[in-house]
């Protein structure tokens, strides 16, 4: 425990700490644009100097550790001088555009331009002029807006492990791209969004489609059919100032049907359908000498990125669709038959706290229907603009039921936006499937938690089956290096894994609300594990509807019918990601 001094204050703070942590540690907020809790510090903007006493240089706090004795000051007339200096520097080199721009109002170099009080600019202005990237379908890049912090680089890279995009260029000509000018939509970005997450300022975004989703909806001739993730009930309500985890689903419902949505269904409805698929074709591997270990397929940002770096274990992925295509198969097919709706009037809408769903739904193998399963992906940000756009105060809205038959779900369903939680649900399936008996505790708290990856071995009527869980990238890297090693020399350590492309599970998702740290992921995670325990039906297989869409229509699970409509398959992408 360092005993420093910082603006005149002594405290002991634990070894190890940078300047900057201390200082909030000491209830100082010193200005940084680079700096992120949750990635490495970089020292690049140079916002964070600080004066130590005896030292003859600036320090940047964000990468100098803390030592015993340190005197350290943080606000001198000398520092606002010079951070003001290298702040309008920053300035002069980006577009004047706020009012038009995505991160209005939420923008850290917007708000760090209101704490020095900028009124006017010592330097010319230089506008790059740079092209914007819209190829990829779920990333959005304007380079004329990047300040260079590195958060998506580093993301991109040491978290993710994708290596999708780098510094290009030197000097004042330096972008982030993909490498050998490739273009978001022709590289190896598996569209999980991270990148958008971090990024400071407007440079990264969603690509948005409120404009084609407000067409639909204006149009009497369309029936605009909605589905809503697990993630997106417990993180729509921070960006109307709701505290995160929070559940309000049905406030959800309300607010999409006041929007002239015609009918909204759940996703955890098909969450519980993805277990009893996914769950009998485990149970067949397992009882015939199939392909193990079977790999969970219900994130697409996981998809691509195993396509393109390991397309030597794509037999696998379990061959189901994600919960967002099911239900997309489901409402063009068995929903629209029922209700004697011709599928070509339907537009199918997703809400979304992923922007990988976004290339999910636009893959050509998604048209079991014979239409495009889902139309639009709307991110729970997207979804929140549109909300403010038509002027909803969602905190005001009474909660109100979805519409029938589609949208009966189970705990299990609920808790697939965490990380563990498709695991979870389908071991609380599997298991009684396979003995037939029932569960005494539902909780496998195991699998739980932010441990990049977690491992466990479960009892089912004397079989020992090991599972394994990963979430974001970078993790799900070290256990497929594992997996794939183990594969070439003809041995198998586990029966069953889930990968998560983000970390944290879907409550992390590229398109979830800003700020998306890990503190709140995990309290997100709460809220979904406290409707879990909350529900009176808490396994996929008890789901009343899911048992009647069985009888009605699908006949069986992993059947002709099903296996038609509700699973796919995938292909290598190793010569370039597309």
């Amino acid at each position: 425990m360092p005993r420093i001094t910082i603006d005149e204050k002594s405290m002991d703070v634990p070894d190890g700490l940078n300047i900057l942590q201390a200082a909030l540690m000491a209830g100082i907020d010193i200005p940084t644009l680079c700096n992120h809790e949750d990635l490495n510090p970089r020292g690049a903007c140079g916002l964070c100097i600080v004066e130590i006493e005896g030292e003859s240089n600036y320090k940047r706090s964000c990468v100098t550790k803390v030592c015993d004795g340190m005197k350290i000051r943080t606000n001198t007339a000398a520092l606002r001088t010079i951070r003001r200096g290298l702040f309008e520097l920053i300035l002069a080199a980006h577009p004047e555009d706020c009012l038009k721009c995505i991160k209005h109002g939420k923008c850290e170099l917007q708000s760090l331009a209101e704490r020095f009080e900028i009124r006017y600019l010592k330097y010319d202005k230089y506008t790059r002029g740079l092209p914007l990237d819209s190829t990829s379908c779920s990333v959005f890049r304007d380079m004329n807006k990047c300040i260079g912090c590195g958060r998506c680089v580093d993301v991109c890279n040491s978290v993710q492990s994708v290596g999708s995009i780098f510094f290009q260029g030197r000097g004042s000509d330096t972008i982030v791209a993909p490498a050998v000018n490739h273009h978001m939509g022709d590289s190896v970005c598996a569209n999980c969004g991270q990148c958008i997450v971090y990024c400071p300022v407007g440079a990264l975004y969603e690509n948005e489609v409120i404009e084609d989703v407000w067409r639909a909806l204006d149009d009497k001739e369309k029936l605009v059919i909605t589905q809503i993730a697990p993630a997106v009930r417990v993180s729509i309500g921070e960006e109307f100032g709701l505290e995160a985890g929070e559940v309000l689903i049905g406030q959800l419902y309300a607010a999409l049907k006041k929007i002239g949505v015609d009918v909204v269904f759940d996703t955890n409805f098909t969450a519980d359908l993805t277990i009893m698929e996914e769950g009998t074709e485990f149970l067949n591997r397992l009882n015939t000498g199939g392909v193990l270990p079977l790999i969970t397929s219900c994130s697409p940002g996981w998809i691509k990125f195993g396509e393109t770096y390991y397309p030597e274990l794509l037999e696998n992925i379990s061959t189901c669709k994600s919960p967002q295509q099911m239900m997309g198969a489901l409402i063009k097919t068995y929903y629209a038959q029922s209700r004697g709706i011709d599928p070509a009037r339907i537009v199918s809408l997703s809400i979304m706290p992923c922007t990988a769903k976004k290339f999910e739904a636009a893959r050509p193998e998604m048209r079991a229907s014979g239409f495009r399963d889902v139309d639009y992906v709307l991110t729970t940000r997207e979804l929140a603009r549109m909300l403010k756009q038509a002027g909803i105060r969602f905190e005001d809205l009474e909660p109100v039921p979805p519409d029938p038959v589609l949208s009966t779900y189970s705990g299990a369903g609920t808790i697939f936006g965490a990380t563990g939680g498709v695991m979870e649900a389908a071991l609380r399936t599997a298991y009684e499937l396979k003995t037939g008996q029932a569960l005494q505790k539902l909780e496998f708290e195991v699998v739980r938690g932010m441990e990049g990856i977690k491992e466990a071995t479960i009892d089912v009527a004397g079989t020992p089956i090991k599972v394994a869980v990963a979430h974001g990238l970078g993790n799900a890297r070290r256990l497929l290096d594992k997996v794939s090693e183990d594969k070439r020399q003809g041995k198998t350590e586990y029966h069953f894994i889930e990968i998560m492309a983000c970390t944290g599970g879907c409550v992390g998702g590229g398109g979830q609300p800003i700020p998306n740290t890990i503190d709140v992921r995990m309290k997100r995670s709460d809220g979904l594990y406290l409707e879990d325990g909350s529900l009176p039906i808490r396994k996929s297989h008890e789901n009343p509807e899911v048992k009647g869409l069985y009888e009605e229509f699908l006949e069986k699970p992993c059947g002709e019918r099903s296996h038609h409509l509700l699973h796919t398959h995938y292909e290598s992408r190793k010569a370039y990601g597309r």
